[in-house]
């Protein structure tokens, strides 16, 4: 018999507060986690009974936040804020008559085991999950587990890139034959597990797979059109596209807050890290903001990596992408993000190449950064990112030393304005109101009036205007 995993004392707890009458068990990802050894956020609960009704109880026990997250199915999800962040605990009705159906209608082997809080030493796995699990192997629990849900054909990639697992053969060819299915699925549950792919360990394996397997073309058309367009020296867009995300996903590692000394060990991150390094915890700060639905920034910076190359040629390399931000907009308009993520993917498709034009700037005048985030706002600080990204994506090896530090002198200058001194260089307080304006120069109300003030804050800006006098005087002879 399999030993099974130690569980958290937060499980115990969690059962404490559950109705005596409701037998529970722990299910699916999480025993997987347990087993591997990985960091659990999220719980799972079957409960022979109404899951709201338990998910009610436990929160009302615990003090804690309740949500009815899905009334049809019966499942209700409980919040707790624990020391290593939030945790979510959701509590399901069973699929089926009993435990051993809810199991068996569940993806994949290592997602269908379980233990009863009451048993813990006893690990249920009808499907052979376990040994699976010690194959590295994602294997369907059934013969029509990912045509009954096509959305599972993306999961499927999506645990194997990132555990560093592989489809079994009959797994990876029930992916082909029901990606055509997605087409059925809603906007939001392909959104929800396609973001997840690019938000992993491993994004290009899994958009690599994703591609090879017949799957991104129902998931996002524009990219898998990529492999048809030329780009020297690359190859297709679509090899520069994976290359890009590789260099974008290594550069993250860098400058995330715990520094990555493996990574930045080589040359070129380590130059990356000595000179952005100063920048992670406003970074992490910025990555790390949801703009809508819990979905990271840094999970969008991935999405317009993706996305960079539509529209755009390698010739056009140094100029805004309009094309492309049009794509992004629409293709993240048809999968159901918000609206302030589109702006901001379709933001750093378009001014992703302008921090490799401003190379010939050099050095960057205050007027010059002022310009640049009046023009993309915070998918500023993405785009810089994203430059670099692209930049080191050409070469196969390290990249001329010069060049690279240019290129870094750019993004220095960028985030330094922007994270360190916003006020005076990215946005100064207006030292004229538009009454002031209108009463300085005895006009009245117009557009004219809005070119003025932005004008003048430019000059603020440019450090050319320093207090309300040396405004009006600007206003006048502007006038």
């Amino acid at each position: 018999m399999t030993q099974p995993p130690e569980l958290p004392a937060i499980v115990a707890r969690i059962s404490a507060a559950a109705p005596a009458h409701a037998p529970l068990w722990l299910v699916g990802g999480v025993i997987r986690d347990l087993l591997l050894n990985r960091r659990l956020n999220d719980f799972d609960f079957v409960v022979a009974g109404d899951g709201l009704a338990v998910a009610r109880s436990v929160a009302d026990s615990l003090g804690a936040p309740y949500y009815p997250l899905d009334a049809k199915r019966g499942v209700g999800r409980v919040i707790l804020e624990g020391v290593d962040g939030r945790l979510t605990f959701d509590f399901a009705r069973a699929r089926g008559p009993d435990l051993a159906a809810d199991l068996a209608a569940r993806d994949f082997t290592i997602n269908a085991m379980a233990i009863a809080v009451t048993a813990p030493q006893i690990l249920i796995d009808p499907l052979n999950g376990y040994a699976d699990l010690r194959a590295k192997l994602i294997r369907a629990c059934a013969p029509t587990a990912l045509a009954d849900d096509a959305v599972r054909t993306v999961r499927a990639v999506r645990l194997a890139a990132q555990l560093e697992f592989r489809l079994d053969p009959a797994t990876r060819a029930a992916v082909r034959a029901a990606a055509p299915g997605l087409a059925g699925v809603s906007p939001e549950r392909r959104r929800d597990e396609f973001i997840r792919c690019l938000g992993g360990a491993r994004a290009p394996a899994a958009l690599r797979a994703l591609h090879t397997l017949g799957v991104l073309p129902h998931l996002a058309p524009e990219a898998a059109a990529l492999s048809a367009v030329d780009w020297p020296p690359a190859g297709t867009a679509w090899d520069h596209t994976l290359a890009t995300l590789a260099r974008l996903q290594d550069m993250l590692m860098v400058l995330q807050p715990v520094y990555d000394m493996e990574t930045a060990s080589d040359l070129t991150m380590g130059l990356l890290s000595l000179r952005l390094g100063r920048h992670r915890g406003a970074l992490a700060g910025h990555l790390q903001h949801a703009l809508s639905d819990e979905r990271p920034a840094c999970w969008l910076l991935m999405l317009a990596a993706l996305l960079h190359a539509a529209g755009q040629t390698e010739t056009a390399a140094t100029t805004p992408n309009r094309a492309g931000a049009d794509v992004a907009r629409a293709r993240l308009a048809a999968l159901r993000f918000s609206n302030d993520e589109a702006q901001r993917v379709a933001a750093i498709v378009a001014g992703h190449a302008v921090p490799l034009s401003l190379v010939q700037a050099l050095p960057l005048t205050r007027r010059d950064i002022y310009r640049y985030f009046q023009d993309w706002g915070a998918a500023g600080v993405d785009a810089v990112l994203l430059a670099a990204a692209r930049f080191l994506a050409v070469f196969d090896g390290p990249p001329p030393a010069a060049d690279w530090n240019k290129l870094l002198d750019v993004a220095s200058s960028l985030l330094r304005a922007y994270f360190e001194n916003p006020q005076e260089a990215v946005s100064p307080p207006m030292l004229l109101t538009g009454d002031e304006v209108m009463a300085a120069l005895g006009v009245g109300p117009g557009p004219y009036i809005g070119r003025l003030l932005g004008a003048l804050r430019e000059a603020q800006a440019a450090g050319e205007v320093r207090d309300r006098e040396a405004a009006l005087a600007f206003v006048r002879r502007q006038a």
